[in-house]
């Protein structure tokens, strides 16, 4: 093929991902809300496209009309009535907009896989006729690409007439700017956040549509490509659609141009990687590139809102608070020994559970402690997995095979290196930026490394043997609870003492850590690296497990079904780890595939009544019947807020002057958790009440104020 038919082939999968573009634009730009479910929604709509055509025999232009004006729009209003409307109306922060929309995905995904099974479909109907047009020159563009062209063009532009030149269109800024003023205004904000998302998830379902007949039609492979389209609205920083429309065009004509070139030697998997993942590698490229995207609302990388212990971290446990972890401790104990006893089918379905667990830790260290969004955390478990299989095989480097306890151990610390490496990017970037960067890096990962024979080819998993024994599966299996022990270990030592109060105040109020001293930076490359170690060990049980490498166990896909979970479990909890992980594996062990995609996604929905989680809910119920209900009233009236004997940090005097005791001075050093002193500010009249309150607790660990209602004397 000439390079003008290879121009013209591109144009094709150019104009689809700019479609997609486009919806996500609309979606962001009307609602404030980056719709991650894009790619379940674009699958859904393709199956239900299909199951029309071929299953009921309905002709293909009927299918596209309730397909694309009924099921598709109705898609959008639904979610936005029951998901994100009561979201917006409370303010939410990005944050849970984020964590909502990644329910919505994995719930939609778990919908198309329960329907229709996780096998491909190669007979996805064509929407337009795949003919060709002969041009001068003995080129040839496709009738498909013309059309999907010209309707880019035609939707583009008469989206940028009505946002620029109706009163639809000043009704839509009115509301991005400022929701609750534009209410104020009379301006029905409910309707254009509909109309916005009922256009969004239509574009979505055209891109599944369109994307279906060149693929096999599988719900995670459409899923991820549509994903991978997020490049485009990366390049134009969430505000340009013409930079989004030209963006997709110049990456899918290059794509299609990069395939007249033969490349051989050592470099040509790698040449062919390239050409193929074009728009992953684009994206993992932009994101590094562009500054920071123009976003709308609060910050979704740095937050508390991931906590499920409230708003304000509490002192000392009480003795009912001791009872009640003593309690727990024993009962998880009692859950995770019990498969020792089950027969050798059951016990090897529950080796998934520890493994599982954790790289469900590794994102209790990095979100739930330290409050970043961590998307690909399946890429760093999958490297501990495939490094700790090479080093037992003596296959990396040139190094002797090792024995297998010290293949995993050093496998997963190889992984330290890598969680470094991406993290030091990351800690630069926040909110929709770090969630997309981290996901890239997982992506890129499982693309260019996983799925490449280069790096898997003859790769031989060895069992777990000691003293040159393979172990038994019980024997495997208790393994397998010393790591999780070792892995529980970690998390505790990170989240006691002034290191864990440290990270929580990250968390909590970024900017406000960094005030009174606390090395923001560092901490955060910590809790990279440690959950990237963790996430490699569980990674290598996970495989040891299954006596296999399977990169579909590391898709980017998991990564966000695993992030959901924990979320939904209890970000900051690792007993709620622990729990999730043997949920989903009870859920597919006893029901077909994909029910537990399905249960995670429709528990996410949830987020928006129990915003701390269900471990937030559980510690709720626990404190309601164990009476510590009624020791809350008196904080709730304004009585002493620490624990009984010690003096309150901040004091409220009755006049509404804010006071600060002279015991817990702020003009004293703070210390972080490696032991270095930072000089407090000066003049400690300058902090904020906050911040007055963050350094004594960061110091002493006394429970934070409430300072929303005090009043600065003047």
């Amino acid at each position: 093929m000439t390079s003008i038919n290879l121009a013209f082939a591109g144009i094709s999968i150019g104009a689809i991902a700019a479609l997609s573009g486009i919806g996500l634009l609309v979606t962001y730009r009307t609602n404030g809300v980056l719709n991650i479910a894009q790619g379940g929604i674009a699958a859904l709509v393709a199956y239900v496209f299909r199951e029309m055509v071929v299953e009921w025999e309905l002709p293909i232009w009927a299918s596209a009309l309730l397909s694309l004006v009924v099921i598709s729009p109705v898609i959008g209003l639904l979610l936005e009535r029951f998901v994100f409307r009561p979201l917006a109306r409370r303010r939410a922060s990005a944050a849970e907009s984020l964590v909502a929309s990644l329910g919505v995905l994995v719930l939609t995904v778990g919908m198309t896989a329960g329907i229709w099974g996780l096998g491909s479909r190669p007979d996805a109907p064509s929407l337009f006729p795949a003919r060709a047009i002969r041009l001068p020159g003995n080129n040839r563009i496709g009738v498909d690409a013309l059309a999907e062209l010209a309707l880019v063009v035609t939707v583009c532009v008469a989206l940028g007439v009505i946002t620029t030149r109706t009163r639809f269109g000043r009704q839509v800024r009115a509301v991005v700017d400022d929701r609750q003023l534009a209410e104020l205004s009379a301006i029905p904000a409910d309707r254009v956040a509909a109309a916005g998302w009922a256009v969004g998830t239509t574009l979505a379902g055209f891109t599944g549509i369109l994307l279906a007949p060149r693929l096999q039609l599988t719900p995670y492979g459409l899923t991820l490509l549509v994903l991978e389209t997020f490049a485009v609205v990366v390049a134009a920083r969430l505000a340009s659609m013409p930079g989004a429309v030209i963006t997709a065009l110049a990456i899918g004509i290059l794509q299609s141009e990069l395939s007249q070139f033969q490349v051989t030697g050592r470099f040509a998997a790698l040449f062919l990687a390239v050409q193929s993942n074009l728009f992953v590698a684009a994206l993992l490229i932009l994101l590094l590139v562009v500054p920071r995207l123009r976003e709308l609302g609060g910050d979704a990388g740095s937050t508390g809102r991931f906590s499920s212990r409230g708003a304000s971290p509490s002192g000392p446990p009480g003795p009912a608070d001791q009872r009640r972890d003593v309690l727990g401790k024993l009962g998880g104990a009692a859950l995770l020994l019990a498969p020792l006893t089950f027969a050798p089918p059951d016990l090897r379905n529950a080796f998934t559970v520890p493994a599982l667990a954790l790289i469900f830790l590794s994102l209790v260290i990095v979100t739930g402690y330290s409050g970043q969004v961590s998307l690909g955390v399946a890429g760093y478990a999958g490297l501990g997995a495939l490094l700790s299989a090479k080093l037992a095989a003596g296959a990396l480097f040139g190094l002797p095979a090792l024995p297998g306890p010290a293949a995993l151990l050093l496998g997963a610390l190889l992984v330290a290196p890598v969680g470094l490496l991406t993290g030091y990017p990351a800690i630069r970037r926040r909110g929709l930026t770090l969630a997309l960067t981290t996901f890239a890096v997982g992506a890129v990962v499982s693309r260019f490394v996983f799925q490449q024979q280069t790096f898997v080819a003859r790769l031989h998993v060895t069992p777990l043997t000691v003293a040159h024994r393979a172990l038994s599966d019980r024997w495997f299996y208790v393994v397998e609870l010393l790591c999780l022990g070792l892995g529980l270990l970690v998390v505790r030592n990170l989240h006691e003492g002034r290191l864990g109060r440290a990270l929580l105040a990250v968390r909590d109020h970024t900017e406000g850590a960094a005030a009174v001293g606390v090395d923001v930076r560092n901490l955060k490359l910590l809790s990279f690296t440690v959950s990237s170690v963790v996430a490699g060990l569980g990674g290598a049980l996970l495989m040891l497990g299954s006596s296999s490498f399977d990169p579909e166990t590391f898709s980017p896909l998991n990564s966000l079904l695993w992030f959901t979970a924990v979320v939904v479990f209890g970000a900051d909890s690792a007993a709620g780890a622990v729990v999730a992980a043997g949920f989903i594996v009870t859920i597919d062990t006893l029901a077909p595939a994909g029910s537990s995609t399905l249960a995670v996604g429709i528990l996410a929905l949830t987020l928006g009544w129990l915003p701390g989680g269900l471990a937030s809910a559980v510690r709720g119920v626990i404190t309601f019947l164990s009476g510590r209900l009624a020791e809350d009233l008196p904080y709730a009236a304004g009585a002493p807020l620490t624990p009984a004997g010690r003096q309150p940090v901040l004091s409220v005097p009755p006049s509404g002057a804010l006071s600060v005791a002279p015991s817990t001075s702020v003009a004293t050093a703070a210390v972080t958790p490696a032991g270095h002193r930072y000089p407090a500010p000066q003049n400690a009249s300058a902090l904020s009440p906050f911040g007055q309150a963050l350094v004594a607790w960061v110091r002493e660990g006394t429970r934070l104020a409430p300072v929303t209602g005090a009043r600065m004397t003047r």
